[in-house]
């Protein structure tokens, strides 16, 4: 493989691997490149890549390169490669959901929100790997095995979306799609150095999920990404076309950041846990950094809801939800359902709801309200709330695998998503910015909410955070070291 970057000085694989989203569909958009050299530079750099990262569940390269020869060059991201996460039916793709019992499957469905994604221009070179059913907040699955940390193979990339960071973070593709129900793009994105923004309620077109389905609220649709820019380019694409206010261009977003917005900031995550002392010095960092760029930055108190009915009725209604999908497919499946292609997480969860009463299920469904209530009251002080965004840092393989017990894995999630799930119960759009490295070179995300319909102030506080501290050097050097050492 020839190894030079765009200035003759460097290890690359070819002139885009470092180039984000926006900036290779210009190229398209120019002329200077064709979205089918676009696509076969990543084709190459997933051969190198992904036998030491496995962020690929499946794909399809023929498809890939057929569809890249229709672009127009038009699109907003005409020509770009990517990544579809597999929770995502998507035409031309399986839909495994990180599971042995639906590995290879055809996707039997579509969504206004795959439409959407393909309309773009972006080209779906295939599925990222996801822990079963985006259960676990680690991509270490039975089906397809464990997805590794670019900055440290021996560490997990987080969960669901593990896949999707860990091929964005290493640089097979400059985007990806992910989803988020409780942290599952941000999280991840923490770990991996990533932008990771999760929309507010109802921002994006449908993702095909029935609304009365259990937990349904709680989803979002969106991408991981190396720069805001291209995030927000994202959000812009996949919006509700009936937003009464949609998201300003991407020129207004960096130029119009408000003066004296109020950033209240606290440390111990919902259950009142203390991050490790790496997180914490991050927390403070980013603080002091939002202060340098014209915040009033103050400490407040944790969002207050009880953590404890939260995170049983998240289960519960969880476990319904999983019923349900399970009664589909044994309908499809007829004799060729079998419980042993699940893993033994999954089963218990589903297992456990089937022991709900209708009440059971109703109480979980109002506790979820009350907290969400309770916890609104909390944004009534500042403008945005910033916190961690996971207590600690990307953590060892093997250490939560689908096999341990339910009950350890359970603990986990409910630390995990101790800071994040507070805006997914709420509704409230997100982010995680990748501003803080640890001695070791591990990233730790800082973690900003908004109010509902607040998603355009959030990414007018990126561009500006990401001004004052630029973060894609990193992850062009780990990209560079990465296709250097595995060519």
């Amino acid at each position: 493989m020839d190894y030079s970057d765009r200035s003759g000085a460097g290890p690359i694989a070819d002139r885009f691997a470092l180039m984000d989203a926006t900036e290779q569909a210009n190229l398209v958009q120019s002329g200077e490149a064709t979205s089918l050299e676009l696509v076969e530079a990543a084709i190459g750099r997933i051969a190198v890549l992904n036998p030491k990262i496995n962020a690929i569940a499946c794909s399809n390269f023929d498809l890939a390169r057929q569809q890249a020869k229709s672009v127009t060059g038009k699109e907003p991201f005409s020509g770009v490669p990517t990544l579809i996460k597999d929770l995502l039916p998507y035409p031309g793709h399986t839909a495994g959901f990180g599971s042995r019992l639906l590995d290879g499957a055809p996707a039997l469905t579509s969504s206004d929100y795959a439409d959407t994604l393909q309309a773009s221009g972006l080209i779906a070179l295939g599925k990222s790997t996801v822990s079963e059913f985006g259960l676990l907040g680690t991509t270490e699955t039975l089906a397809k095995g464990a997805t590794r940390n670019p900055w440290d193979i021996t560490l997990s990339p987080g969960g669901s979306s593990g896949g999707a960071v860990a091929a964005v973070a290493a640089g097979m593709v400059p985007i990806a799609h992910a989803s988020d129900g409780g942290g599952s793009i941000r999280g991840p994105s923490s770990f991996c150095g990533l932008f990771g923004f999760k929309p507010g309620r109802n921002r994006t077109v449908s993702n095909g999920v029935p609304a009365e389905m259990p937990t349904a609220a709680l989803l979002a649709e969106h991408c991981v990404s190396r720069s805001v820019r291209d995030s927000a380019r994202w959000l812009q694409m996949t919006e509700n076309r009936d937003l009464s206010t949609r998201l300003p261009s991407l020129e207004h977003l960096r130029s119009s950041f408000p003066k004296n917005v109020r950033i209240g900031f606290y440390h111990n995550d919902s259950l009142g846990l203390s991050p490790t002392p790496e997180v914490e010095a991050a927390l403070h960092e980013t603080a002091l950094l939002c202060e340098t760029i014209g915040c009033d930055v103050f400490e407040i108190k944790a969002p207050c809801f009880d953590p404890e009915t939260t995170v049983d009725a998240f289960f519960d209604l969880t476990g319904l939800m999983l019923s349900g999908v399970f009664a589909q497919i044994r309908n499809m499946m007829g004799n060729a359902y079998d419980e042993d292609g699940l893993e033994p997480y999954t089963l218990e969860i589903a297992r456990r709801a089937s022991d709900l009463a209708p009440a059971d299920i109703e109480m979980a469904q109002t506790v979820l309200a009350k907290n969400a209530t309770n916890a609104e009251r909390s944004m009534q002080q500042c403008d945005v709330i910033l916190s961690p965004t996971v207590p600690f840092e990307a953590f060892p393989l093997g250490r939560y695998g689908p096999e341990t017990d339910v009950k350890v894995l359970q603990a986990f999630t409910a630390r995990l998503a101790g800071y994040t799930f507070v805006s997914s119960l709420t509704g409230w759009p997100a982010m995680t910015v990748p501003l803080h490295w640890t001695d070791k070179g591990l990233p730790v995300g800082s973690h900003f909410t908004a109010p509902s319909g607040k998603d355009p102030l959030l990414f007018s506080l990126a561009y500006q955070l990401e001004q004052a501290r630029p973060w894609k050097h990193r992850l062009d050097e780990l990209t560079k070291d990465l296709l250097c050492h595995n060519a």
